[in-house]
């Protein structure tokens, strides 16, 4: 009996000290500014979607788009074996086109202007970095890397632009998916913020891309991919 008490008393001091003190943080795996129900993509689970979501957009020349249904590959390797994929935003409707004819210092900003996808303009690879977890994105347009602008100032502070020809910190990118809403969010590295479509913008500007927002507040920072085929 005496045994068996100094046992539980042996359990209950172990527990006690293992327990959190009150207010204690709880443990949490998700980067700060990523809201709950948003998972990070990695390079084979991107490979692996194959559209299961049952959308589909309308021919467009060359090819059509079939949407990607979920959220890992090689390194440095394009994210969906079939193709190029095509980025939609969910703000206006439209996919990201890379500007290629813009003059500098704006050449190669992305923008979500186009209703369909009609070539080399709107298809990106998706290029996934073992090493450092993270998609480099590469415009099929120029093939340029997409950059972060970190030092632009203005409206257009952290612009996205296809304008490098090799990816390092300034053109790394995680990608997030919400399963509920079969949606994606891009979220830059060199700043830890959620690109954002500028749908207010007017001008040359008017629904660019920008690496702007701390947390994924509704459209502005929601995207659908799709692969493109055909």
């Amino acid at each position: 009996m005496t045994s068996a008490l100094l046992s539980l008393s042996a359990l209950l001091t172990a527990s006690a000290l293992a327990a959190p003190s009150a207010g204690a943080a709880p443990h949490n795996d998700r980067p700060a500014g990523v809201p709950a129900g948003w998972e990070r993509v990695a390079g084979a689970d991107l490979t692996h979607i194959t559209g299961a979501s049952g959308r589909q957009q309308p021919p467009s020349a060359p090819g059509r788009q079939q949407p990607l249904s979920g959220s890992g590959g090689s390194a440095s390797a394009p994210a969906d074996e079939s193709g190029p994929l095509a980025i939609k935003s969910m703000r206006n409707g439209r996919f990201t086109a890379t500007e290629v004819n813009y003059a500098a210092p704006n050449t190669g900003a992305l923008r979500a202007r186009s209703t369909a996808v009609t070539g080399a303009w709107e298809s990106f690879a998706f290029e996934w970095d073992e090493a450092d977890q993270t998609f480099a994105i590469k415009s099929l347009a120029n093939n340029r890397y997409v950059a972060v602008e970190k030092n632009f100032t203005g409206q257009a502070q952290n612009t996205l632009r296809a304008r490098s020809t090799t990816a390092g910190g300034w053109e790394r990118f995680e990608i997030y998916h919400n399963e509920d809403l079969n949606l994606y969010a891009l979220r830059s590295t060199l700043n830890n913020l959620f690109v954002a479509m500028e749908n207010s913008y007017t001008g040359s500007l008017q629904y660019t891309l920008r690496a702007r927002s701390a947390d994924v507040t509704g459209s502005w920072e929601q995207f659908d991919l799709y692969t493109i085929v055909g």
